[in-house]
């Protein structure tokens, strides 16, 4: 979220760059405002209260070792009515705190000033695109008739056993999957990530850590007994490691990775855009997370976007980087590059991939800091991004890579399906 200080001291040039998200936040950056006079207000009395009973007590004490008892129980008088007053100051410290973070919780990110005014995904910019449309020695067919062909995914099946959204992976379907993931982890850990297994479920204070929530609650899969949610992205508890952390020292460059099962309700989503693998409720995808200085992120950021880079290449895929707009960016992000790989079956450009810098807005929900030069603590910047999400992946391969006796995989694959073709 927000910082405070930065909003006392920064309140119209947050107001122009939340413009770019098409969103007037002048109301609500004045009732934070209000809020935060009337705290520091009551703080301030409510500190003096402290320091005022702080000396009275001191004063009883030598009263009564004089044996003045008469005028110490005066003074004890006096000290239950500032006792009173303390007890209602700090009921109103706490209802302004509450009153700010709620206010707070409420306002996005501001975005970074490469990022462009826009109100949708037709407004981003395409920032760079490698390689050409292939071709084909045969009619291409899209993925869900080519998992079909050939046994690879079983779509109907996953609507028998759970719903639409879930499909089960079969033989060498299965395989790639495997593969895919395996093959990611791999080129993560060249590049210096620490890998984590994380847990699947997360608690309350993890999703707002990281900007989920209260922004995507109703996206998120909720397990009201337990008051649990399935994770939306690996994202969320890799950052939270994090969570309630001082770094000792200004020296520091935290890389981690995982892979998961992601969950997301996609409530809202429907048509064509949704068929065979293009939008799942359950997916697979390998997350890369960066905690770094804030001299450091902007460099981390480019380093992401070519490990992204290399991976798709690797693959021998088609793709294109956006640069989101601001009202196409998260909730919490500052600025994203959207990664898209064409599907030549279905004639479109299929996202795999979004790589975030989010400066210090999850480390400020977070409590993430690292202590400086001077001794005093700063908020760290967090970045993230798929490296990738498996599902339009593995529906741009089967489709691009198709050919009339079958799927060719990719060479970077090979070590690890242990076939070479999908015949």
């Amino acid at each position: 979220m927000l910082e405070i200080t930065r909003i006392r001291t920064e309140k119209e040039a947050i107001i122009e760059g939340l413009k770019k998200r098409n969103i007037d936040a002048a109301s609500t950056l004045d009732a934070i405002l209000v809020a935060d006079a009337n705290w520091r207000a009551t703080k301030t009395e409510l500190e003096s209260i402290a320091a005022e009973l702080n000396g009275l007590a001191k004063i009883i004490g030598d009263l009564f070792k004089q044996g003045k008892q008469a005028e110490a129980n005066e003074a004890k008088e006096q000290t239950a009515s500032l006792k009173t007053r303390e007890v209602e100051l700090k009921t109103k410290v706490e209802a302004f705190e509450k009153e700010i973070t709620e206010l707070l919780y409420t306002l996005p990110n501001v975005p970074n000033e490469l990022v462009k005014a826009g109100k949708n995904e037709l407004d981003n910019e395409t920032v760079f695109e490698f390689g050409s449309v292939p071709t084909f020695d045969c009619e291409p067919l899209p993925h869900w008739d080519l998992a079909k062909k050939y046994e690879l995914i079983d779509f109907e099946l996953g609507v028998k056993v759970t719903g639409a959204g879930f499909p089960f992976y079969r033989g060498k379907g299965a395989k790639l999957q495997r593969a895919l993931i395996s093959f990611f982890l791999e080129e993560a850990d060249k590049a210096g990530y620490e890998e984590f297994i994380p847990p699947l479920v997360v608690n309350e204070a993890s999703g707002y850590g990281t900007g989920q929530l209260p922004d995507k609650e109703g996206q998120m899969y909720y397990v009201a007994e337990d008051d649990f949610y399935l994770i939306p992205t690996a994202e969320v508890p890799l950052t939270n490691i994090y969570r309630d952390v001082i770094l000792p020292s200004e020296d520091f460059s935290i890389k981690l990775t995982g892979y998961t099962p992601c969950f997301r309700r996609e409530a809202g989503s429907y048509g064509k855009d949704v068929r065979g693998l293009n939008r799942l409720h359950q997916f697979d995808k390998v997350e890369i997370v960066r905690i770094e200085h804030p001299n450091n992120s902007a460099k981390a950021l480019e380093d992401m976007i070519e490990h992204v880079k290399n991976l798709l290449e690797k693959l021998g895929l088609q793709y294109r980087i956006l640069r989101l707009c601001g009202g196409d960016t998260g909730f919490a992000s500052a600025l994203t590059y959207d990664f898209e790989v064409y599907s030549a079956a279905q004639d479109k450009w299929l996202e795999v991939s979004s790589v975030s810098r989010f400066d210090t807005f999850q480390a400020n929900r977070l409590k993430l800091r690292f202590k400086g030069a001077d001794k005093k603590n700063q908020l760290c910047h967090t970045l993230n991004g798929s490296a990738l999400a498996l599902p339009r992946i593995v529906a741009a391969l089967l489709e691009n890579h198709q050919t009339a006796n079958g799927i060719a995989i990719p060479t970077a694959l090979h070590k690890f399906t242990g076939f070479t073709t999908i015949d």
